[in-house]
């Protein structure tokens, strides 16, 4: 049987992604050219290597074989280029990193300019996902690095402090709730909303937390940005809980305050996590080194 590399990154974003048609478009590849080189993986193995359903797939016992060993080889091929860009700034390193939606928003942007700055010959794939959801894939192998809330169970994965996520109740400037300092979830929960979009890793993690204090949100409409979402505030259509350093943005040119949320869950400790940091390939473990350098563990001021 022959696979070459495009085949084993297909396979693996497929069964990342749970879909066909979702593993194509990050591979860059059509449906049907997608489909069938899977096809041809498949006859070329004599047994099938996805599941298919009306859900999407998933891989059979044979395919979780194929995707460990693909993960090695990916790894390796992506450990050689590391090597290799010590030598030649031609050849093209890439870094996966996933992260949470503070992460991507609000901690990320600079450290990852100044990163790619210094390190021309290199590409990073970055993607918001949940923490749980980071966890599974750095597990997995499907990405090198992640960064998430340390609240979560992080199985055998090491972990680096990278940052301090606080959310906070976004309230209209001229709202009484504006005078406090601190509050409760559970005395705003019976509150109309403004959230993020569906989707949105921090929207999902909120509700989460909102059901098991037994006040589901109620929205009055979901946007897809922070600052969308401050600009409903400052015109009294509802309230928003927010990252505290995208809030304190907003501020400057919009009428709303911020108040901090006492509950325990407010306060997020964000992490780097890898499955060995020791072992990452060369670029990876450069990106990791200087997220680490530009931590900000005691969170914004």
């Amino acid at each position: 049987m022959r696979f070459d590399l495009i085949d084993l990154r297909l396979f693996l974003l497929v069964v990342e992604a749970g879909s066909i048609t979702h593993g194509a478009a990050q591979a860059n590849m059509a449906l049907p050219s997608a489909s069938a080189r899977l096809r041809g993986m498949e006859e070329a193995m004599g047994l099938p290597l996805l599941e298919r359903g009306r859900r999407g797939v998933a891989p059979t016992p044979a395919g979780d074989a194929l995707a460990h060993h693909a993960r090695i080889v990916l790894r390796q091929i992506e450990r050689m280029r590391g090597e290799l860009g010590e030598y030649s700034k031609g050849v093209k390193g890439h870094v996966r990193l996933l992260a949470n939606t503070a992460a991507v928003t609000e901690f990320l942007p600079g450290p990852l300019a100044s990163y790619l700055a210094l390190h021309p010959n290199v590409d990073i794939d970055l993607k918001e996902r949940s923490s749980s959801e980071t966890v599974k894939a750095v597990s997995g192998g499907f990405a090198e690095i992640g960064i998430i809330s340390d609240a979560v169970d992080h199985g055998a994965l090491q972990l680096l402090p990278f940052a301090v996520d606080r959310l906070v109740l976004v309230v209209p400037r001229e709202s009484p709730l504006a005078e406090r300092r601190h509050i409760a979830f559970a005395e705003i929960g019976r509150h109309r909303f403004i959230g993020l979009s569906a989707g949105s890793p921090l929207q999902d993690c909120l509700g989460e937390q909102a059901l098991r204090a037994g006040h589901p949100f109620s929205f009055r409409i979901r946007l897809r940005t922070s600052e969308g979402v401050c600009r409903m505030v400052a015109q009294d259509v509802g309230l928003a809980i927010l990252p505290e350093s995208a809030v304190k943005r907003c501020r400057r040119s919009m009428a709303i305050r911020s108040v901090r949320l006492t509950d325990a869950w407010a306060t997020r400790r964000l992490a780097l996590c890898a499955r060995r940091f020791d072992a990452l390939p060369a670029h990876a473990g450069e990106l990791a080194a200087h997220l680490t350098s530009a931590a900000r563990p005691t969170g914004p001021d």
